[in-house]
């Protein structure tokens, strides 16, 4: 199988004005959690950019242990060029000029620069082993005259992920060398920090010193803390010449892990990884924009090294254990996004395995009849604030059955499920339970928002949605209807009659209450806090595109043409029609205003799968139309987290990427829809 290439040049008009390669960012990730990333022009412009942010357990979580290496090149005539650096708090940017970095390319999903220094070209690559905490960043000498010499100097400040750049370094930090390693670290409890070098020929300059006042663009336009200063033990020297690589390796493994590979086997391990990931997706995903998808896909399924106990338990029984990174670069695993990312994700890309250890792990979390809707970073227990999750568990399952017929796992599931529904007949946690008046499913707690539009700052609850929203009613008759029948397969006629006689009530519920004909759509919320609401949102698609629709036939057509006027855009669905009051068009600024625009108007890249599922419903034969809705996405891999799918986009054009850079449910609905709509492309 050939690589797979995604290419980003830059002319010398581009390289004199670097703003493209600043908001353009990499990613890099180890199957644990952990990562690297920056952007493009290797300057770390947000509080989560770092070369290690390693996964550990907790109470730690992911620690960025490495937050940069400052590169520098000198030629054999005396002559240096810098080409990364840092930005300071004066605006000074210090990386090479212009016309020296002249392309930067995802090789396999693996970032690589190329840089011209004189008569000199040098390619930079950058990888993480697979389950390990442990970054390789290797360089090599293209063409040029001679040998040069490289001049990295690593620079940290050990602190969680999420801790703002301002945070003190907190006492002193210590080097000590043994055989060839430099271990760094602090006086704090974490783990120390290994750093190993390959070259023909080098040596550790030591030469501590304190890099004041750092500046994180990003994090200064989200209204965040964003100068921060980093300590560096000093610089490693490295020759550099014609086939002979030079390497940095850090890690925060053992010694003896961290050496099992040398770089190139390093390289050739994980490119070989990759390459069997493609080789298991289906042929229409070997190639171009869904192969990228492919290995886009991979970075979001974890073993959540932080859970110890958990992976103990998991492996005691003779299983496995997975979740969901719900996006990088803040988000952990949340249950909600885990559900609807599954399809897309695992079974679309031919990892069946995986998907049954997500269920399976997901399955154990339960309580009171809820999964978790997420696990706070380095925290072992998960918080169960959602109304939505456990019912898209029930979805999660239907795919794996289709995909699988696994009725063993069916098997072990079946009595959660039903438990799940006793508990929401019953009446569960955060006011969560069926209104014996109609069968609808209520949910809210005053100040808690618990539907996946859950924007709130402090007791500010950006959109409330305390009653009966429209896509959880949808999603529960639809879990009804999957119960029944796996109830009925599995124990009989008997059960399975509660379940459809629930169902039907729902149903006929349903469609008496939320129908708006005024507009031709949906409620959004019926009995809310301010009685029905008819705000024009997309979450009525989940009413047509769920196996089982709650919606009659008949009002199908209606609510996807209002959807499609209203809410659809090259790069997902807008969260609310621009002709409300409370329409934003920007998701951009401070925490209160971004959190003011997040479902108010900010597109979403996952809600493509609901509406083309919907859309293929109504017209089952035009895929091609259908795949016209994700023709956006193709040049969207090259805006922002090069080779994935953002998390959201402003409301009007130009739709900028904005938020997370790498979105689970983002990369998995828009891979599942661009297969379901291959047939009769070419």
């Amino acid at each position: 199988m050939e690589k797979l290439v995604l290419k980003m040049t830059w002319s010398e008009a581009l390289s004199s004005d670097k703003e493209p390669l600043l908001d353009r960012e990499w990613l890099v990730t180890n199957g644990l959690g952990g990562y690297a990333s920056s952007t493009v022009a290797g300057l770390s412009t947000r509080r989560y950019h770092g070369l290690l942010i390693a996964a550990l357990p907790a109470p730690l979580g992911r620690m960025n242990m490495l937050t940069h290496v400052s590169e520098r090149v000198a030629l054999p005539d005396g002559t240096a060029t810098q080409l990364s650096g840092h930005e300071r708090s004066d605006h000074t940017l210090e990386y090479c000029g212009p016309g020296c970095a002249v392309e930067y390319r995802m090789e396999d999903g693996l970032p690589v620069w190329r840089y011209r220094v004189g008569r000199f070209t040098l390619e930079k690559r950058i990888l993480m082993a697979h389950r390990q905490n442990t970054v390789y960043v290797n360089y090599r000498l293209l063409s040029g005259p001679a040998a040069v010499r490289l001049e990295l100097r690593p620079s940290m400040h050990f602190r969680s992920h999420e801790a703002p750049v301002s945070e003190p370094l907190n006492g002193r930090y210590h080097i000590s060398s043994l055989d060839g390693y430099y271990e760094l670290s602090d006086e704090r409890e974490h783990p120390p920090l290994r750093i190993l070098a390959y070259a023909d020929e080098w040596r550790f300059h030591q030469d501590e010193q304190r890099i004041p006042e750092v500046l994180y663009r990003v994090e200064e336009s989200r209204g965040y803390e964003a100068v921060g200063d980093l300590w560096s033990p000093g610089y490693f020297e490295l020759k550099l010449s014609r086939g002979h690589d030079a390497t940095l390796v850090a890690s925060t493994e053992s010694r003896d892990v961290m050496s099992a590979l040398r770089p190139d086997e390093a390289l050739a391990a994980e490119r070989e990884r990759r390459r069997r990931l493609l080789a298991a997706a289906p042929p229409l995903a070997h190639t171009g924009f869904p192969a990228q998808l492919v290995l886009a896909a991979d970075q979001f399924i974890i073993i959540p090294a932080g859970r110890v106990q958990d992976v103990a338990r998991a492996h005691a029984a003779g299983d496995g254990i997975r979740t969901v990174i719900a996006g990088y670069h803040w988000f952990t695993d949340w249950g909600r996004d885990t559900m609807i990312s599954l399809e897309g994700l695992t079974l679309t890309t031919g990892r069946a395995e995986q998907a049954k250890f997500i269920l399976r792990t997901f399955a154990y979390y339960i309580r009171d009849g809820l999964i978790p809707n997420m696990f706070p970073e380095g925290q072992r227990e998960g918080v169960y604030n959602t109304s939505d999750a456990t019912l898209w568990f029930f979805h999660a399952i239907d795919r794996y059955m289709e995909a699988t017929g696994d009725r063993e796992t069916l098997k072990i599931l079946l009595p959660k499920l039903l438990g799940i529904v006793d508990r929401y007949l019953e009446g569960t946690r955060f006011g969560i339970g069926v209104d014996p008046a109609d069968g609808l499913l209520r949910e809210g707690t005053e100040g808690l928002p618990l539907t996946w539009m859950d924007a709130h700052v402090g007791d500010w609850v950006v959109t409330p949605r305390r009653g009966k929203p429209v896509e959880i009613n949808a999603l529960w008759y639809n879990a009804l209807r999957l119960l029944e029948r796996w109830v009925r397969e599995e124990y009989g006629e008997e059960p399975a009659e509660r379940l459809a006689e629930l169902a039907m009530r729902v149903r006929k519920s349903f469609n008496a209450r939320f129908w708006y004909a005024d507009e031709g759509h949906l409620y959004d919320i019926v009995d809310g806090e301010e009685g029905d609401d008819p705000s024009c949102r997309p979450n009525q698609l989940l009413a047509i595109s769920l196996r089982h629709a709650v919606l009659d036939r008949s009002r199908w057509e209606s609510v996807i043409q209002v959807v499609l006027e209203r809410l659809v855009t090259p790069v997902g669905l807008r969260s609310l029609a621009p002709t409300d009051p409370e329409y934003k068009r920007r998701y951009f600024g401070d925490r209160r205003a971004r959190d003011a625009a997040y479902h108010q108007g900010t597109v979403w890249a996952w809600l493509i799968g609901p509406f083309i599922d919907a859309w293929l419903k109504l017209y089952p034969g035009d895929v091609t139309g259908a795949r016209h809705y994700l023709e956006g996405f193709v040049a969207h891999l090259g805006e922002a987290g090069i080779g994935s799918v953002s998390e959201v986009f402003d409301a009007d054009r130009p739709f900028t990427p904005r938020a997370c850079i790498a979105q689970a449910w983002s990369v998995a609905e828009v891979l599942r829809c661009w297969i379901k709509t291959a047939e009769g492309q070419s």
